[in-house]
């Protein structure tokens, strides 16, 4: 199918930008549909706003939404979970090589990964580090510098202790699984971003383009998306401070994985093992400049991958459902983009109200995970259903792997 095709939704309005959505057969809620004729509406918008098949609504700006801009950045569109994105290696090991009780797995990667969030991120948080091992040290090292330049130039984007959630999970949709592919080999796949400190860049940042628009902002259809220009006074520092945090995700999920393979290889039983055939290391919620059409515009990806053409990425399903590593088609339409998940179908909320703990153990059997109540914001109906998500993008990527979870840890 061509791209120009029917290929994709039109979702737009007069007198906004067009909104180009790959969404045949999943469903799109109104909330979603108002923010993206919002976004659309901003005149720094270039082109159209292109939405992914996972898409939601979001805090500031929709989720599974890809937003170009000339010549400024909506900092709420960005969103605060700033270089949120996944890690997946495949190992030599095969499905026979695992134990039959995966529960002492599951114990070594929480022992090696902290996880989760108690006193309130406060010194007795058991989500952070205590003494943070020697390669996380020398990470953060490298990572210091300019994070301190940072906040010098803004003190309250300043988080506590930024070195001591290096190498740490989180809480939320965050995880770490252990996953089979359809030949058996072994995957571990992880999930997660900048931590605190990239949330209190973006949440700073986005209240300071507030107070740097308050002149304009009562003409914006929606007060969070305001945004800063090219030239204006706090334009360059945001992008530093973007750049920053995109870097310490990455080295987040670097440090997460090499823990969680030391972790593999101690597990009693489990052979020794490669862990080189293939890794993808992947944002969805970050911004960066690019080349589409022949226009250079900031592409803000909130909950979406960048798919060039040849170019990997991952798109996990929920807790109970499959995965995917895919390589990206290149549609210059969705400028090169492809969903970053299954994407909620009911809010937190909502989830905890409609399922019980015994629809969770159901909708996980067979996966070594959490089956309590306080994870049934993350149970598998609680997101769309993820072979829909896939069918609805199938021009936007190709499957490479296909991945089921055998364990799974959440914050």
């Amino acid at each position: 199918m061509s791209e120009t095709a029917q290929s994709f939704v039109e979702h737009g309005i007069e007198g906004g930008k067009p909104i180009r959505g790959w969404t045949r057969g999943v469903e799109v809620d109104d909330g979603a549909l108002r923010q993206l004729r919002n976004v659309a509406a901003l005149p720094v918008v270039s082109g159209w706003v292109a939405v992914m098949p996972d898409v939601h609504w979001g805090i500031g700006a929709t989720v599974g939404s890809v937003i170009p801009t000339e010549k400024a950045i909506i900092p709420a569109a960005v969103g605060v979970d700033i270089g949120c994105g996944m890690m997946a290696v495949k190992t030599s090991l095969r499905a026979s090589d695992l134990p039959s009780d995966l529960a002492p797995l599951r114990a070594a990667i929480e022992r090696v990964v902290p996880h989760g969030r108690t006193d309130r991120g406060g010194r007795g948080d058991r989500g952070a580090w205590t003494n943070p091992p020697e390669r996380v040290v020398q990470a953060w090292s490298r990572l210091e510098p300019v994070y301190r330049e940072l906040t010098r130039r803004h003190p309250k984007s300043e988080h506590a202790r930024p070195g001591l959630q290096l190498g740490t999970l989180g809480t939320g949709n965050h995880f770490v699984e252990v996953c089979l592919d359809t030949e058996a080999h072994v995957w571990v796949m992880l999930h997660s971003g900048s931590r605190g400190c990239g949330n209190t860049f973006g949440t700073y940042f986005i209240e300071l383009a507030k107070r740097d628009m308050r002149e304009h902002v009562k003409n914006l259809p929606d007060s969070d998306l305001a945004y800063f220009t090219e030239g204006s006074t706090h334009f360059d520092d945001y992008v530093k401070a973007v750049t920053f945090a995109q870097d310490y995700a990455r080295t987040n999920r670097e440090l997460m994985m090499k823990a969680c393979l030391e972790a593999l290889a101690k597990v009693g039983g489990i052979p020794p093992f490669q862990a080189d055939l293939l890794a993808v290391n992947c944002h969805h919620n970050y911004v960066q400049k690019e080349t589409h059409f022949g226009r250079e515009v900031f592409v803000t990806r909130k909950g979406a991958v960048r798919a060039g053409l040849g170019e990997l990425g991952i798109i996990p399903g929920s807790m109970g459902a499959r995965s995917f590593i895919v390589r990206g088609r290149g549609c210059a339409m969705s400028f090169e983009s492809c969903s970053h998940g299954a994407g909620r179908r009911h809010s937190r909320g909502e989830a905890k109200r409609r399922f019980s703990v015994e629809d969770h153990v159901r909708a996980t059997a067979g996966v070594e995970c959490r089956k309590d109540a306080d994870v049934i914001d993350e149970t598998p109906m609680a997101y769309k259903d993820i072979d829909l998500v896939m069918a609805a993008q199938a021009e936007l990527v190709d499957v490479v792997a296909t991945l089921k979870q055998v364990v799974c840890v959440k914050g």
